[in-house]
């Protein structure tokens, strides 16, 4: 009787937490809005899911194979939100107006000019110094080759 309450709060939270994350994904107004709901609520919700499934189990068998599908989720929902975000900033699926601090538009202004200097590095002046100051990473990625022309 008890298992079987425990049982139904977590599927309730689990299920809350997944239609909170499908009302994000139809309601917000972009992509990078949006990338949050489908993976915040997401990992929560298959965690009381999986809890719900070990309480209704009651096997210590099956506890790592729990373990290992949240893990799984834990490691992959991050690394698909950062390629989602990724992409939609590269290819402008954004509203600026939405965003209070644009960190990458520096980054991405200078690599669309083509500007082989990151941020914070300067230049290689000739004088035998590395660009890093002398740090062991060269003005050329470390490779220690010359570009062609002559220019590192």
């Amino acid at each position: 009787m008890v298992n079987d309450a425990i049982v139904s709060v977590l599927l309730i939270g689990g299920a809350l937490m997944s239609l909170a994350a499908g009302i994000g994904l139809a309601r917000f107004p972009d992509l990078l809005s949006r990338m949050h709901a489908a993976t915040k609520p997401q990992v929560l919700g298959l965690l009381l899911f999986l809890l719900a499934l070990a309480v209704e189990f009651e096997s210590w068998a099956l506890v790592p194979l729990l373990t290992l599908c949240w893990i799984f989720q834990l490691l992959t929902s991050p690394v698909s939100a950062h390629m989602v975000g990724r992409a939609g900033y590269r290819t402008r699926h954004l509203r600026r107006d939405l965003l209070t601090l644009d960190e990458l538009d520096d980054v991405v202004a200078r690599a669309a000019e083509g500007d082989p200097v990151g941020p914070g590095r300067e230049a290689d002046s000739g004088a035998g110094q590395e660009a890093d100051g002398g740090a062991g990473r060269k003005a050329d990625g470390g490779t220690g080759r010359e570009a062609p022309g002559g220019i590192v």
